[in-house]
């Protein structure tokens, strides 16, 4: 099980120089503007360190955004070739992808290195052939931006200071690179990214829009696991989503259950979803936690004394059933679940969390970390829940992409080494309270994509949201908020509840996929916030069939109201079942195993949450005339502020890349 991505502190020292950056002038660099000339400059010739396989023939290396008085703000891009010369092709009508990661401040080589690029670097730094590298289906470019992201560059005062530049940015970089490869301003674009990219997208779209004349033909976005509203709606609100997913999370407990129900409501998260949908959703609650000592119970205190044994404990048992756990460990975590039950049942009725007051994804990943098996001994992956891995699988992509033949054969920057992430700095942002200010104050994209839908329907450019099942960090329950709170092709929402499947090309269950009014959204089984890499199979099919072709399974007939590939009723709830098994083990030797919880202990939950779950009229119903323009609220951490981390007071600090 590979799961994932580099796993990382994000530190920035309060008040630290921001680096100025700039591209290498390799040998047979023209003189010229951009240009078919750059072609053969810009031509990855050389070797490349570790790769055995052919490739198709790719492109690489750094364009300018055209900002005046920046001239060192460029974007790095790798493109590769669906087939050779597809991408020199002077006639080609042929569509052409993008990819973007998120971040903010993520490198794009993440995702073509670790999900959908023709190769793979492995926890072992054997470099693999991607069998559903998505190049295989259109010319892709994986880019860096914003500037001074991964091999992009930028001096230090030229850092983007909102998304409304890095959108100027980017169309800046587009109307030079179909200069070099002219042929990519009339064929059809399909632009596409995860995570943060699910608020670049969007900029990026309103900015092509807004030009008068456009330097490429946008045909259709696509956005996974997004970052769309605000972090309420992110984050916090799809929680209980999660734990119905996910209910390992709380070791099958209905209290814990109830409570996590019960706060819910007191946030006013348990908005109900309806097909068709019936006036904006309220303003939700901000889940500020407070800045009061947490509780001895909770992890603060727990994890300090943790730490010092936890090593040897971790070695000890994380590739051992739940059966072998000493007693000692197994009583003194009762006792502690005991001791948690007995302050909330103390606690007077309807009164949120003291500490974490509407901060629910932080206190369920506090829950699991001090009282669930194996999350208590083993780690912690918010991107991707079944995997508890610890360490995690090693990643080399650091080692590859700063590798001075990749470097030269790339024809990327020597003023910088590569960086899969950093918290990006917003101008010249250098402390919390700057990059809050931002966070704050910067319009998510929920608050325009209404505006956004009838503009994308003017212009024929479809929409395409998908979800994996096991993110916990962008779960699905957002997304699916945000389609039913805006307005595409004259109607608010679908007016069916999602509930097609789909297969692959095995004929096995992918996930459930729904288009209405130029309007698509798939939930992938299997498959945490990277879906490309969790189910590359899955992923590879929905692009080709659904995102570049035309497939019309789940798609709704305007005038009949039916649905192509019918509807079932399972599938029609509000949760896909997640995986019954966790993940166990020391992912840097591939000792790994896999752990499961009694079937009586499932059995006696299904009949509880079946019952729980039986009437879902939640409590805050639409109200028509709310507004969903919620402010964005960040998390502070060691002097900086980066979308996601999302990690109670005292979890184990894991960034895991976006």
């Amino acid at each position: 099980m590979f799961p994932a991505v580099l796993l990382f502190l994000l530190v920035r020292v309060r008040g630290a120089q921001i680096p100025s950056t700039f591209p290498h002038a390799y040998a047979g660099v023209p003189s010229t503007d951009f240009g078919t000339d750059w072609q053969q400059y810009f031509e990855v010739t050389e070797s490349l360190p570790n790769i055995t396989q052919p490739l198709t023939r790719s492109f690489a290396g750094n364009v300018g955004v055209n900002r005046d008085g920046h001239p060192n703000a460029t974007l790095f891009f790798w493109a590769f070739e669906k087939t050779n010369g597809s991408l020199t092709s002077d006639t080609s009508t042929e569509p052409w992808i993008i990819w973007l990661n998120g971040g903010p401040g993520a490198s794009s080589m993440m995702g073509l290195l670790t999900e959908n690029g023709p190769i793979r670097v492995t926890g072992t730094f054997p470099i693999v052939q991607n069998n559903f590298s998505w190049h295989q289906l259109a010319d892709t470019f994986w880019i860096d931006q914003p500037v001074g992201t991964g091999y992009s560059t930028s001096d230090s005062t030229g850092y983007i200071a909102d998304e409304d530049q890095m959108g100027e940015d980017f169309v800046g970089f587009l109307s030079n690179i179909v200069k070099i490869f002219p042929s990519l301003a009339t064929r059809p674009l399909y632009l596409m990214g995860e995570s943060y990219a699910g608020t670049f997208i969007p900029y990026i779209t309103k900015t092509i829009f807004a030009s008068q004349s456009p330097s490429v033909t946008l045909k259709k976005i696509s956005i996974g696991n997004g970052v769309l509203g605000s972090l309420a709606v992110t984050e916090e609100l799809p929680t209980l989503t999660t734990i119905e997913t996910y209910p390992q999370l709380i070791n099958y407990d209905p209290e814990v259950y109830d409570y996590f129900k019960a706060q819910e409501h007191l946030c006013g998260y348990d908005l109900n979803l309806t097909y068709p949908q019936n006036g904006l959703f309220p303003t939700l609650r901000r889940p500020h936690r407070s800045t009061n000592p947490a509780p001895a119970n909770y992890s603060l205190n727990r994890r300090a004394g943790y730490k010092t044994t936890v090593a040897a404990f971790r070695t000890e048992l994380a590739n051992k059933a739940i059966t072998n756990l000493k007693k000692r460990e197994l009583q003194e975590r009762e006792e502690r679940r005991v001791l948690w039950k007995r302050s909330i049942a103390e606690r007077p009725d309807d009164t949120l969390d003291p500490f974490y007051r509407c901060s629910l994804f932080a206190e369920m990943w506090d829950y699991a970390l001090n009282f669930t098996f194996p999350w208590t001994v083993g780690g912690q992956d918010q991107h991707d829940i079944p995997d508890a891995l610890y360490p995690e699988v090693p990643s080399h992509l650091g080692a590859f992409m700063n590798d001075d033949e990749t470097r030269a054969a790339l024809h990327a920057p020597t003023s910088k080494n590569w960086a899969s992430a950093f918290a990006y700095p917003f101008g010249t942002m250098r402390d919390c309270i700057d990059l809050a200010r931002h966070s704050t104050h910067h319009i998510r994209p929920m608050t325009f994509l209404t505006d956004l839908a009838t503009a994308a329907s003017a212009r024929n450019v479809s929409i395409v949201f998908y979800s994996g099942n096991d993110d916990s960090l962008a779960p699905h329950r957002g997304t699916e908020v945000v389609i039913q709170n805006m307005t595409f092709g004259g109607v608010q929402g679908f007016t069916r509840k999602p509930s097609t499947p789909f297969t692959d090309d095995d004929g096995n269950f992918a996930g459930i996929v729904h288009q209405e009014r130029g309007l698509t959204y798939a939930l992938f089984q299997n498959a945490g916030h990277l879906v490309p890499q969790n189910a590359p199979a899955a992923a590879f099919v929905f692009v080709r069939d659904f995102v570049l072709g035309s497939n019309t399974t789940g798609l709704v007939d305007s005038n009949t109201a039916t649905v192509n590939g019918g509807e079932d009723p399972e599938l029609a709830r509000d949760v896909l079942p997640g995986n019954p098994f966790i993940y166990i083990g020391d992912g840097s030797s591939g000792t790994t195993a896999s752990t499961a919880w009694p079937s009586a202990t499932v059995a006696a939950w299904n009949a509880f949450i079946a019952t729980a779950t039986a009437t879902q009229p939640g409590s805050n119903p639409t109200q028509p005339g709310g507004s969903a323009k919620n402010a964005a609220t960040g998390l502070c951490l060691r002097g900086f502020w980066v979308w996601g981390l999302g990690v109670g007071v005292g979890s184990i600090l894991r960034a895991t890349l976006l």
